[in-house]
């Protein structure tokens, strides 16, 4: 077996959205006096074994269905073992299954620690990341994609991350996820955007086909800008210091990013736009970590 045909397979390069959202989770945690390493990096691993699994089924489950094949649009723009031969179906169907096991006894390892109502936040993810292609409800081609992202990335990794830490719930951890969620959303929004022509060749509804290229341009352009007055918003309600004005740090990314897609959608507008998030959600982590050191 070639490792590193696997480790492509997994997409590892979209990880760094999973450890920003744990990284937010613990942080608005450690603002509170909780914060427990050892946890903290269980939650990581068990957090990327999803997000891994997700991205193998969410493959097997679109090869199956045709929707991925030669010359898909995703096939051009990032390597796809599974689409090129370089692995069977049933090894992807395997693999993924294999890392939903570690992360399920990983959650129940969680749930032991901190307490049944963490059990919520497992189950959800996991009924969200296998249903996400996979049938009866493949809710990701009717449309809901985009708000799935949003909240699993957002609400329910950030906040399950700060039970894990506390064993409680936080309307504050809640709002300080947004905005990152938002942006997270926006990766699979600029994905749809670009493949709106494809898509619409294969019958999948998403927010690109139903609304068209124009619409979906102006709702990502207003979900960038939102994002950042989102941040505004928090500080001005005292959820978030003034140390969280350094996410627009990445705001001059953001202006060129949307001056391009404005020209023409590129081939690797999802990934210019994980760029993005990555940067915005950086910047969150060390406002929060300032937050906590020097208080303003």
């Amino acid at each position: 077996m070639n490792l590193t045909i696997w480790v492509l397979a997994t997409r590892p390069w979209s990880f760094t959205m999973t450890a920003i959202s744990v990284g937010v989770g613990g942080a608005v945690a450690a603002l509170d006096g909780a914060f427990d390493v050892w946890l903290f990096l269980v939650t990581l691993i068990g957090a990327i074994c999803v997000h891994g699994a997700t991205n193998l089924i969410n493959d097997y489950f679109d090869h199956k269905s045709g929707v991925d094949r030669p010359g898909a649009p995703t096939t051009l723009y990032r390597p796809h073992p599974l689409v090129q031969g370089l692995i069977s179906p049933g090894a992807v169907l395997g693999v993924s299954l294999g890392l939903y096991g570690i992360a399920a006894l990983i959650g129940l390892y969680l749930v032991w620690v901190a307490g049944l109502g963490l059990l919520w936040f497992v189950l959800v993810g996991a009924i969200a990341s296998f249903f996400y292609t996979a049938g009866p409800i493949k809710y990701k081609y009717i449309a809901l994609g985009e708000l799935s992202v949003f909240l699993m990335w957002g609400p329910l990794m950030v906040g399950g991350t700060y039970f894990v830490q506390t064993s409680s719930l936080s309307p504050n951890a809640v709002f300080i996820s947004l905005p990152f969620g938002l942006l997270v959303a926006l990766v699979l929004l600029a994905n749809n955007l670009r493949d709106i022509d494809y898509d619409g060749s294969v019958g999948i509804k998403t927010l690109g086909t139903l609304l068209g290229q124009r619409k979906t341009l102006r709702l990502y352009q207003g979900l960038v800008l939102l994002a950042y007055l989102a941040v505004v918003l928090l500080i001005a309600l005292k959820i978030l210091s003034p140390w969280g004005l350094l996410v627009f740090f990445s705001a001059p990314i953001a202006l060129r990013l949307i001056q391009t897609m404005q020209q023409q959608i590129p081939n690797d507008a999802d990934a210019r736009t994980a760029q993005l998030d990555t940067l915005f959600g950086i910047w969150l982590i060390v406002g929060l970590a300032l937050q906590k050191i020097f208080p303003l």
